[in-house]
């Protein structure tokens, strides 16, 4: 790996001008006014099968975009709750795994519920259970980031952001969780849903992002050569015809212009030969950000960050929120 991207002195200053559509506001409000969370979806039981025995796990379901049934973990420290709760979103590709993975926050007093992706969960970690039942429509490149990308109403990342909004209506409920208290973490695409969530649910306090997703597309397609963002590429080399209209899509979904409406305490994080999720597209979002924020560099590290660095700094960065 090498420092392919902007010397971080540049870094630091860099708020590229990213135009957004007229309509943002006004077609977040209609969608998740046209798809609300319904409360009855929400369903928990122990889980059947864990090896852990130090803390309790709940296998969680609750309903996201028109209700399809997204699973969760929720595991919580011994005592009495509610406790300041973690609402973790997983990378691309990803799922929930299994509950022993998640030991880190119950172990330092806070309770997580560990968030499936629609449709994903087979490409690395322990899988993932969650479906996404709603057609692609419109040319793809047979991969996530391409379906229904003709329109921002038929486009996956629609549906996740309204799951991801909806899994903090569902932790609201949950009475191990103290509404109160309520945190979004994740890394990757969890960093981009961290942001998303907490812009459009008025219930998050606070927000952990790490190596953030979905941030400047028009900078991150062409400097990162590999995965997610070259599933775009390889799009446009051939539908060379749907470059502008794929792009006014991917607008209605750039982490950028959620941040700008989000303003609770956040602590993000970069690292500076990240070939995924390039630092400049990470700062692109962190220097637009509304609210009291921070974040931690690594320079010699790709898209693995901080890894347990900053899991140790954010346990102690939230329990000073706690």
């Amino acid at each position: 790996m090498t420092f392919f991207d902007l010397p971080l002195e540049e870094l630091r200053s860099y708020c590229p001008h990213i135009p957004e559509p007229g309509d943002f506001d006004a077609f977040w409000s209609q969608t998740l006014t046209d798809h609300p969370f319904t409360p009855s979806t929400l369903e928990w039981v122990p889980a059947s099968d864990s090896t852990v025995s130090s803390f309790s796990v709940q296998d969680v379901r609750f309903g996201g975009y028109e209700d399809s049934p997204i699973a969760a973990w929720l595991l919580t420290p011994p005592g009495h709750g509610p406790f300041p709760t973690l609402v973790h979103f997983v990378g691309y590709g990803c799922g929930r795994g299994f509950p022993e993975e998640h030991l880190a926050w119950p172990a330092s007093g806070f309770a997580i519920l560990v968030v499936d992706a629609r449709g994903q969960g087979g490409s690395y970690g322990s899988g993932g259970i969650t479906a996404d039942p709603a057609p692609a429509g419109g040319p793809t490149s047979m991969s996530l980031m391409t379906r229904g990308i003709h329109s921002p109403y038929t486009y996956y990342y629609r549906r996740v952001f309204v799951d991801a909004h909806h899994a903090v209506e569902a932790a609201s409920l949950l009475p191990e969780v103290d509404e109160s208290r309520i945190y979004t973490w994740g890394a990757s695409q969890g960093g981009a849903l961290s942001v998303v969530a907490a812009a459009l649910n008025s219930r998050v306090r606070a927000l952990m992002s790490d190596v953030p997703f979905l941030c400047h597309f028009r900078r991150a397609v062409g400097l990162s050569t590999t995965r997610p963002y070259e599933e775009l590429t390889r799009f446009f080399s051939v539908r060379r015809d749907l470059v502008e209209q794929t792009f006014a899509t991917l607008n209605y979904f750039d982490v950028v212009h959620f941040a700008r409406r989000t303003s609770v305490p956040a602590l993000f994080s970069t690292a500076l030969m990240d070939e995924v999720c390039p630092p400049s597209t990470v700062f692109a979002m962190v220097n637009t950000y509304a609210g009291e924020h921070s974040i931690e560099i690594y320079p010699y590290n790709g898209h693995e960050g901080g890894s347990t660095y900053q899991l140790r700094r954010q346990i102690a960065w939230a329990r000073e929120r706690s």
